[in-house]
This record gives structure tokens, sequence and C-alpha cells, in this order.
């Protein structure tokens, strides 16, 4: 589909990217991480981005080839057939709506703290119903107000790293230098290999959200050029922003005081007598998650049209336009399920809630597997050139390590049930196209039938008619 507009820059999808990476993974999430790892999770974070340098530049290759809106579903398609992209496509969207669904919760739950007598329920509709009215406004404008928020994100990382440089060198008032801190009692690898590998699913969900640039491509500005900048700049912000902001982190606080319902910057401000970090933080931590809804929704958004424009949805979902409003509008409704879900049913909502981190690891798994065969058959993009550096081998470790990622899953808390919801989704994609691959076949053999037998019909019907004047025109003669 080609697009009106004049499409997105280099920036403008690097900060969409930002907008949905950089969430409560990071400014919340990373504490159990850090936790588990200890100084170590530096190298946590950087093999983190080194895998996600591979994916993206796999799927640049790619995207270069084909700006698709379906982006690895479609490529997953062209490679392993139809079976393959009905299934990735639709477990990457129902992981997506599971995980903002339970974001809109969590957004909930922080503004319900200025306002206590209005519902959760109330305002996580409320919540959903704005992101699914903002992504009406397109490509264009969206991509604005994401670079603002995104913005707000960036801005607070850089301000935590020049506080905690003062305080590092004793800067602030009546401070003293702390050097390394508490650094000097810590354990570099307290956990060793086993707190690396086990903090590796916290370190790629704090990147997830980066496949956004695969999935606006075709609303970027000439996607040759566009996507590999965007990519390049995407890697080299998030590593340099988690790495640095890890390092001026660790000196403050020791990593053992850490836990999932702080932030760790709060802890490391708080304890040096920031006191007023933890509002700052926590009004932009609902910009963050905002933020990714947002994102997220212009992603899945596009990713539910290409899949109606397969036949893989229903037909009342396709749309021509360059705003996919069905997609947007349905995804927005089944999140609101998805909320109401979580009220009514909350053990059933937490099962299927913890499949969104498969659903990624799974959607990276099958772009890394999508990429080996791709250039095994196709060779370098036309009109483009091999970004994928070492590759097969690159490749290969991207796709190995994803497996290992998500077969680790059961090992860490909480995860072990988005395993079992992941394969259990799996299935049955697998089967729901099974069934509609076996109705598609009922159809067309009955509408050959019927055209075979109307053919037969015709002729025979023909045939009669001629005998018929010939025998009436021997009798005359």
């Amino acid at each position: 589909m080609e697009s009106k507009h004049k499409g997105l820059s280099a920036w403008q999808l690097t900060m969409m990217a930002l907008g949905t990476v950089i969430g409560g993974s990071f400014f919340l999430g990373s504490s159990v991480a850090i936790h588990a790892a200890g100084p170590s999770i530096l190298i946590a974070y950087i093999l983190g981005g080194i895998l996600v340098y591979f994916i993206l530049f796999a799927l640049s290759e790619m995207t270069v080839a084909n700006p698709d809106s379906g982006s690895f579903r479609t490529f997953a398609a062209n490679i392993f057939g139809e079976g393959a992209g009905f299934v990735v496509g639709w477990v990457y969207w129902t992981g997506m709506v599971l995980a903002m669904s339970s974001e809109a919760t969590a957004v909930s739950i922080l503004i319900r703290e200025w306002f206590p007598e209005v519902s959760i329920s109330l305002l996580g509709s409320f919540i959903v119903v704005g992101v699914t009215l903002l992504n009406l406004l397109g490509a264009d404008k969206l991509s604005k107000l994401e670079s603002g928020l995104a913005a707000i994100k960036i801005l607070a990382i850089i301000s935590f790293i020049i506080a905690a440089v003062l305080v590092i060198l004793g800067l602030t008032k009546g401070g003293a230098a702390i050097g390394i801190g508490e650094l000097a009692n810590e354990t570099f690898m307290a956990g060793g290999i086993k707190g690396i590998a086990g903090s590796m699913l916290i370190v790629i969900f704090s990147y997830a959200g980066f496949e956004i640039i695969g999935l606006a491509a075709s609303e970027a500005k000439d996607p040759r050029k566009t996507i590999p900048r965007a990519i390049t700049y995407t890697v080299l912000c998030l590593v340099g922003f988690y790495i640095i902001s890890i390092s001026v982190l660790l000196p403050l606080v020791p990593t053992a005081v850490l836990n999932e319902s702080v932030s760790p910057m709060v802890v490391a401000l708080n304890r040096w007598g920031i006191n007023w970090a933890g509002t700052i933080l926590n009004i932009v931590l609902i910009t963050a998650i905002l933020s990714t809804m947002l994102a997220a929704m212009f992603g899945i958004g596009r990713m539910l049209r290409s899949i109606a424009d397969e036949g893989h949805a229903p037909k009342w979902l396709r749309d021509n336009k360059d705003v996919p409003h069905r997609g947007i509008l349905f995804s927005g409704f089944t999140m609101l399920v998805g909320l109401g879900l979580g009220m009514l049913l909350p053990r059933v909502y937490l099962f299927l809630i913890s499949s969104g981190g498969f659903a990624l690891l799974f959607t990276y798994a099958s772009i890394m597997a999508t990429h080996i065969k791709f250039r095994k058959k196709n060779g370098c993009p036309p009109e483009g050139k091999c970004q994928m550096p070492g590759y097969p081998y690159t490749s290969w470790i991207g796709l190995i390590s994803m497996i290992i990622i998500i077969l680790s899953m059961p090992f860490i808390p909480g995860q072990g049930s988005g395993l079992m919801a992941g394969v259990v989704m799996v299935g049955v994609y697998s089967v729901a196209y099974m069934v509609l691959r076996y109705s598609r076949a009922r159809v067309s053999v009955h509408k050959l039938i019927k055209t075979k037998y109307k053919t037969n019909l015709s002729t025979e019907f023909s045939d009669e008619i001629s005998e018929k004047e010939v025998g009436t025109n021997e009798d005359e003669n």
C-alpha cells in the first residue's frame, strides 16, 4: 500500500522505536535483573544490545527487499509458507494486545495514587480509548506525539545520569565524593554465569518493541535508506542510555536492596537525599508506559490489516486507507475486553498476559529463522547491501540465543506460565490455520464441482439441441 503523506524520516522512526522500547521494563523491571546479576548486569545489557543489533539488521535486510506493512509476518509467509505467516502474525498481535491491556492496568494503578476515588477499570478504559483514538490521527501526527513522549523519557534518563554523576563526584550540596561507592563492596559476578543468564530474559524485555521499525516501513520515506539509518540510531541510543545509566547507578546503591516494586533510580537518588525523585520518576513512568502503548497500537493496527489483506482475518477488517482504522479500533476493543477479563477473572488474565513476553521472543526467533533462509534463497536485498555482519554465524547466534532465552522462562519467577501460555497460543493458531485451510479447500472443491457440473450440463444441452437440429434438417430433406 502506497502512503499518501511524505513519509517518516529516520529520526521519526527512531523516536517511535525509543518510545516503544524505553518503558516500564527499564524504569521498573531492571531492578530484578540488577539484583540477580549484580554489577555484571552490564554484560547482560551489552549482550542484549548485540542481539538487538543482529535482529534489527536481519529485519532491515528483508525490509529493504520488501517494505510491506506486514513486516516479519509477511517475510515468514514468503519463506516458510502461508501457515507460518498466519501463526507469527496472530501470535504477535495477541501477545501485544494482552501486554498492552496489562500496561493500561499498570498506568491506572499509578494514576490512582492521585485520584483514589476513581476505579482502575474506569481509568484503564479511558486510557485504552485515548490511545486508540490518538492512533487514528495517522503516522505523521502520531510520530510527532511519540517524539515528544520519547523525549520526556530520554530527558529523564539524562537527568538521572547527571544527578548520579554529581553525587559520585561530590558536587551536590554538602556532599562528599563517593567514587566507586558501593561497587567496592560488590562482587562483580555475584551470581556467576547463572546470574547473567537469569537476567537476560528481563534485559531482552527492556529492549523489546524495536520491531516497530519494520512495521512502520511501509510509511517510511525511502525505506532503503531510512530503515538502516533508523536501526543504527536506535541501537546506539538504546545501548548507550542503558549502559551509562546503570554504570552510574551501581556506585550509589547495593544491588541486594533492589526489588521489583520500586524503580532502581528512585532508590538510588532517595538514598542520597534527592527525595523528590520518586514523584518525578512516577510521572515519567506513566509517560513511558503511555508512549509504549501508543507505539504498540500503531504496530498491531498495521499487523492486523496485513493479516486481513491475506484473507486470514474477517473481511470487515480489511482497510485500504493510509491509517488502518478498522485494525486499530478492533485492537482497542480487544484491549478493553482484556481489561474486563482482568477484573472478572484475574487468575485467567494473569496466565494470558504472561504470554506477552513469549510472543515477542517467538517473533524475534522467527525473524532470525526467516533471515537465514531468506539469504540462502535471495542473497542480498535488491538495490541494497548485505548489512548483517558475519552472516550466517551471527544469524544463527541470534536464533539460538532466542531459543535458549525462551526455554529459560520457567527459571524466572512468574515466567513459567508465560511459556506455557505461549505454547498453547501457538498450538491454537496452528490448529486454526489448518481449519481455515480445510474450509478453503472444501469451498474450492465445491466451486470446482459446481463449475464442472454446469459446464457438463451446458455441453450436454448444446449437444442435444445440435442433434435435434440435425434430425429436423434430415426430415425436411
